[in-house]
Order: structure tokens, then sequence, then C-alpha cells
């Protein structure tokens, strides 16, 4: 028998800049952010059936996605990415279509906290699937920061755990975390392809869908109002800030970025609905803000020293 054929090694990811992880990172920051304002929408919309909301919100997140592009590409350029983003665009729209629309039903199952526990293995996840698919390699600070992570989320969220919760949510919770997880994947390793049209598309597939379950589509003029902000703040803006910024950092460090959403959701729930965290919650939360801080301070350390030759993106001398 002859030798058996190795599969060829993936191909290099595209060399990014010390600028460019930078300004990757602050996008995906402020996408996180977008998303923690969630919890404080869905708050006022509860009274809703959920696939009314799902609707509404993905088709102003659709239309804010769509005069983006138009605004910073112009129509032949919008049609252009459509067009160019091939099959990983199409993946990542799946993702978040089904994150999207998945997020609003589960609060009908199971309470945000499990939600967020669930979350909280995005960062884990994202990096052991980079490394496996595609061997992209995850520093030991960075394993560490997500440790870190995981265990501040699980005390925030511990007191939830009492068995009573329903298994659906706990299974469509996961389901999200899983579809981020990929989605963060795919933006980084097809780092080419431009996927704000992907994210689009993912919420034009998640309106879609929603149409066929809502059983009305009427809503009040406070209710659409929320909607709005659902749909353009929260889902639309955030969107377009992680498929910009995604690409220009590792998935690891990606999915560490998005770990300050349930960090921050909590927050904005207790300014503006009074909700009072819990003791574990403010411990745990400090837990995860201290090692997101440092692990960004030593990330920002890294990229501002000089590049040595033999580095990404710098020839070795010959």
């Amino acid at each position: 028998m002859t030798a058996t054929t190795q599969p060829p090694p993936a191909a290099p990811l595209p060399a990014q800049s010390r600028r460019d992880e930078r300004r990757g990172s602050l996008l995906v920051f402020l996408s996180a952010l977008m998303w923690s304002f969630g919890g404080t929408f869905a708050r006022y919309l509860g009274s809703l059936d959920s696939w009314t909301v799902v609707f509404w919100r993905s088709v102003w997140a659709a239309a804010f996605l769509v005069g983006f592009m138009i605004w910073r590409d112009g129509w032949r350029g919008t049609i252009a990415l459509f067009r160019g983003m091939g099959l990983p665009g199409l993946a990542v729209a799946v993702c978040f279509a089904t994150a999207s629309a998945t997020f609003v039903v589960a609060l009908s199952y199971t309470t945000v906290a499990n939600i967020l526990l669930m979350q909280a293995g995005v960062p884990l996840l994202a990096a052991f699937l980079a490394w496996l698919l595609f061997r992209e390699r995850v520093s030991a600070a960075t394993w560490v920061a997500i440790a870190a992570v995981i265990a501040g989320v699980a005390i925030m969220v511990s007191e939830s755990l009492d068995g009573t919760v329903s298994p659906i949510g706990n299974g469509l919770a996961l389901l999200i975390s899983t579809v981020v997880a990929v989605a963060t994947v795919l933006t980084r390793r097809f780092a080419h392809v431009r996927m704000t049209p992907a994210t689009c598309l993912g919420t034009l597939f998640a309106a879609a869908f929603a149409a066929s379950q809502a059983s009305a589509f009427a809503v009040s003029g406070r209710d659409m109002g929320f909607l709005f902000g659902f749909g353009v703040v929260n889902l639309g803006l955030g969107l377009a800030f992680f498929a910009t910024g995604a690409r220009m950092v590792p998935a690891a460090i990606a999915a560490l970025l998005g770990t300050f959403e349930p960090l921050l959701g909590p927050i904005w729930v207790w300014l503006v609905h009074g909700e009072v965290p819990s003791v574990r919650t403010l411990i745990g939360g400090a837990v995860v803000f201290v090692a997101l801080i440092t692990h960004i301070a030593l990330e920002a350390r890294r990229l501002a020293r000089p590049v040595r030759p033999g580095v990404t993106g710098i020839p070795a001398p010959n």
C-alpha cells in the first residue's frame, strides 16, 4: 500500500498591521457594547409575541445595514459586495440569522442569566474551532483570560442554576453560542471577504422565517419605537461594527472582547429598569472586568512594540 496522503495545510491568515488590529479590537468592543443593550430593549417588549419582535427587529436592522452599505460603498459597490461574499458570507448569514432569532425566542423559555452563562463559552469555543480547523495560534495569556471570563460569568449567574429552568431554553442558548463562535471564526478566516452584506442577509433570513411564524404584525407606536432601537442600535449597528472589526483580529480575541456583552448587559438593565444585581453578579462581573481589562492592556502593549523581522508581515533578512 502507498503511504497515506496528508491533506494540504490551510492557507495562511491574511497579515494584519498592528494599527488594523487595534482598530479591529475597538470595533469588536463597540459591537459588544451595542449588543449589550438587547436585554434592556427586550424588557420593554415582553408583552409582544416573540416572532413579531424577531420580524420587526430584523426588518429595521436590515434597513439600517442596507443604508449603511449604500452610504459607504454606493449602489454598485453594495451589489458587488453581495455578489462577492460567496459561500463564507452565506454561512455567516445563516449563523447570525439563527443567533438573532434564537436570542428573542430563548427569552421565553429561560432566564437572561442562563443565556449569558452559555455565551461566556463563546471565546473558548471560537478559539478551539480556530485552532482545530485552521491551526490559528492561541496564546497562553488568552487561554487564561478566557478561563477567567468563564469563571466570572459562572459566578454571576450561579444563583439561577437551580434545576428548574427549561431544557429547551438552555438548548437554544447553547445554539446561540455555537453559531456566534462559528461566525467569529469564519469572519476572521475569510478576512478578505466583506461580511457586512452577510450580516444584512442574515437579518433578511430571520425576518422571512419570523414572518411565517408570527401571530400578528400590528404593534403600537410605542412598541415600534422600541423595536426600531432594538433593530437599528442593538442589532444593526452591532453587526456592522462586528463584521468590520472581527476580520482584523484573531478569532479568540474577537470572541473575548465580545464577552463585554454579558458583562454590560445586566448593568444597563439595572440602570434603566431598576433591577439591582445580586452580590454574586457584582463579584462575577468584577472578575470578568479585571480579566478583560488586564488582557486588553497586555495586548495593547504587545501591539505597541516594534515588529521584529520574521514576525508575521515582516520578511526576515536573507
